[in-house]
């Protein structure tokens, strides 16, 4: 592929970071797009221009002369103002959309969300062809799942596009997860909702970065995966309540016997707190309790990953044994 210079949005952010430093391993002429001044992207010779996906001049003059864009760049939580998901999630893919048309880019690569499929029921084994409910319980998958929808109807002759899925990344670097898990377990907030068996997939921060990759050098004209998405996650799912308890021991933390709550009760106190904070006008911090926290915890969610092997040859190069080792030692 003759793709050389590649723009990652969010390149300063956990995902981002990973896909900028692994792209200069390959070789690879790196630009980083976040809000932020990011020195270790700058050490490893990425180049970094700060804006804002809300702006499409900031975007258009950060994509210019670039032959490939990862689009990493989002607004991630299970709370905030609806219009700063929209701005970035959906807006901003607009942009980035927009500005590889009018540059001629011919590669896009977009970081979407399993998220985007949950609804009320566990999910166990499903495969792409899994709807996206029509609506969600939390403004980050509904955006999510518009950002995907424009990016995948994008895929055209002259810009060939591919959306991935990781679900629930960790490892070294992650400031978001595991400080909010580490923060609840310490307020006493961590309760097991349901019946504590639930399964889920995760990936490791490397083997979701290095996906990304794959799918930027499969992705050709009439290239199998082109306008599609794919969940992507580690060799096996884990036991929701198993692995975090597995990440807070990596903290010192021992989560011996958690308080039970049932999953009606969790969903129906989330969406309780939901109103209270939207009512308030509390967005700066997330609600001890959301539905989508509670399904995330009581359901089971994990997927076949048999398409991303088949069409562009995706298999987790660090399995979990090796990522609970490395995320101990960068601690």
């Amino acid at each position: 592929m003759t793709t050389k210079r590649i723009l990652v949005t969010g390149g300063g952010g956990f995902l981002g970071s990973r896909i900028c430093a692994l792209l200069v391993a390959r070789g690879y002429q790196v630009r980083s797009f976040s809000r932020g001044n990011y020195p270790h992207l700058q050490q490893l010779g990425v180049e970094c221009i700060q804006g804002n996906l809300h702006n499409s001049q900031e975007v258009l003059a950060a994509a210019r002369g670039m032959d490939a864009i990862i689009h990493s760049g989002a607004k991630a939580g299970i709370w905030g103002q609806p219009q700063e998901f929209f701005r970035s999630n959906v807006l901003g893919t607009t942009h980035v959309i927009a500005a590889a048309k009018t540059l001629g880019i011919r590669r896009l690569v977009y970081t979407s969300s399993p998220s985007i499929v949950f609804d009320k029921q566990s999910i166990t084994g499903a495969d792409e062809r899994l709807p996206i409910p029509a609506k969600h319980c939390a403004q980050y998958p509904a955006t999510k799942a518009e950002g995907e929808r424009l990016v995948l109807a994008a895929n055209s002759a002259s810009l060939h596009t591919v959306a991935l899925r990781p679900h629930f990344i960790w490892g070294p670097g992650d400031k978001y997860i595991l400080p909010m898990l580490k923060e609840k377990a310490g307020k006493k907030q961590l309760f097991i909702v349901g019946d504590g068996k639930a399964l889920i997939d995760v990936i490791y921060v490397d083997n979701a970065a290095g996906a990304h990759i794959q799918a930027l050098e499969a992705l050709a004209p009439a290239a199998s995966l082109c306008g599609k998405s794919y969940f992507i996650g580690q060799e096996k799912p884990v036991v929701t309540w198993d692995f975090i308890r597995r990440l807070l021991a990596t903290q010192g933390i021992v989560l011996s016997c958690p308080r039970r709550i049932p999953y009606g009760l969790a969903y129906q106190l989330g969406f309780a707190c939901e109103l209270l904070y939207g009512f308030l006008r509390i967005y700066h911090r997330d609600p001890p309790l959301t539905r989508f926290l509670a399904f995330s915890l009581a359901k089971s969610h994990y997927f076949d990953h048999s398409a991303a092997l088949r069409d562009f040859a995706y298999k987790p190069q660090i399995n979990l044994e090796e990522g609970f080792a490395r995320l101990q030692q960068s601690l």
